[in-house]
């Protein structure tokens, strides 16, 4: 595979990282679900989905998002713009798709948890693929959804999800992904144990 496709594929989601960590990070406090039970008496969520966790993991993850939007405007101005590093439609568009990226990384994550409890996962517990894919899963729904309504009601003349994703950024997504979520979810515990 064409080591370009992995920059660019890894570069457009960079702010969905950031996010998903950052709610990790500085999550607590109030949780999404309130503490409430679903029907069948597990929780809704559980305790490591919060308010702070969303609010604030989307916002870190926008305001990285927003600095590599300069950057990639910055890079494609000198040698190395044959990287083709995505800059996100650019000021103002930048706002809803990279908006739509950070909370569809952390909204696809929090469905996940949702099917989790309902499998009978406990917080923390793997559940493989799932874990490792929810938040990708939930970039791509999001940002292509974002994406479609901007063309639709004509603030842009395209989609900036089929101008900036092909099918092997996708698979490269899917495949590199949960290697990181792997990696980073050992040295999370490392360091917390710490």
């Amino acid at each position: 595979m064409d080591y370009l496709i992995i920059i660019q594929a890894l570069w457009i989601v960079i702010p969905a990282y950031i996010a998903n960590g950052c709610a990790l990070i500085v999550g607590g406090g109030t949780p999404i679900d309130f503490g409430k039970n679903w029907r069948d008496g597990r929780r809704i969520l559980g305790d490591g989905k919060t308010w702070r966790g969303l609010i604030t993991g989307a916002f870190l993850g926008m305001t990285g998002g927003f600095g590599i939007t300069v950057a990639a405007i910055f890079i494609s101005d000198s040698e190395f713009a044959y990287l083709g590093l995505n800059d996100f439609g650019r000021f103002p568009l930048m706002i809803p798709i990279i908006a739509s990226i950070c909370f569809g990384a952390l909204l696809g994550d929090i469905l996940e948890s949702f099917f989790k409890r309902r499998y009978g996962k406990k917080q923390g517990e793997n559940w493989i693929p799932f874990d490792q894919l929810d938040f990708i899963l939930g970039v791509l729904f999001f940002s292509f959804i974002m994406s479609s309504l901007l063309q639709i009601i004509g603030i842009t003349n395209y989609n900036w999800f089929t101008e900036s994703f092909t099918l092997w950024h996708i698979l490269t997504l899917l495949i590199v992904t949960p290697f990181f979520h792997i990696l980073a979810n050992l040295v999370h515990k490392k360091t917390s144990k710490n």
